[in-house]
């Protein structure tokens, strides 16, 4: 069995996702893109995930406001060549730079859709159930 088979992101490409997330917030954050929808919203990245070969990062996006998501993975995309040679000089370590990709971050709506099934009447009947069930049973057992 390989050393090498486990599932989920290498600590290396962990490390350098983070680097690059930070190195993009920080180029995003000062308004040094040029570009009328991105100045005019307010991007976050969430997340940065690396490939195998750290050649490709792929850039999660949350964006504050109600602004479409899509427009500004759009201008990312076609302002990536120049965030790249902005990012160069922080990542400069590294053999290649890697090549930016944008996607938007759906975990936050994730969270929202299991936080509104939790509160549902159904779950908190069902949990309700379960408590007496248990007060029931710890019940029988000291009386026995």
């Amino acid at each position: 069995m390989s050393r090498f088979s486990s599932t989920g992101p290498s600590q290396r490409q962990l490390r350098v996702g983070e680097q690059v997330r930070h190195a993009v917030a920080q180029i995003l954050s000062r308004g040094e893109i040029r570009d009328d929808v991105l100045n005019n919203t307010v991007v976050s990245i969430t997340e940065v995930r690396m490939s195998p070969d750290l050649k490709i990062a792929t850039c999660f996006i949350s964006i504050v406001g109600n602004t479409d998501v899509q427009t500004v993975i759009k201008a990312l995309a076609n302002n990536a060549k120049f965030l790249r040679g902005r990012v160069a000089p922080q990542l400069r370590q590294m053999k290649y730079m890697p090549e930016f990709r944008f996607r938007p971050d759906t975990s936050f709506d994730n969270f929202a859709k299991i936080d509104a099934l939790l509160r549902s009447p159904e779950v908190a009947r069902d949990l309700q159930h379960d408590d007496s069930d248990t007060e029931t049973t710890q019940e029988n057992e000291n009386n026995g």
